[in-house]
């Protein structure tokens, strides 16, 4: 759900910050301020959203013989 309509706000993904360390976003408005905090200047860029990390496959319990036809 990369480009929903109902995004959270928050200045880790905000067109007008930037992020200066894992803990801190450099807001142009408000300054140096948490990732998840957000203000009435918020504008969504959807190149800063990082997306979950997806399930990796366990494939430990597959065999030869699931992938026969």
């Amino acid at each position: 759900m990369l480009f929903r309509k109902d995004i959270d706000p928050r200045c880790s993904y905000c067109a007008k910050g930037c992020r200066i360390s894992e803990n801190e976003v450099l807001c142009k408005k408000k300054g140096i301020v948490s990732p998840e905090y957000h203000c009435h200047a918020f504008r969504y860029d959807p190149l800063l959203r990082q997306p979950p990390q997806p399930v990796r496959l366990n494939t430990g319990h597959l065999s030869e013989e699931d992938f026969k036809l």
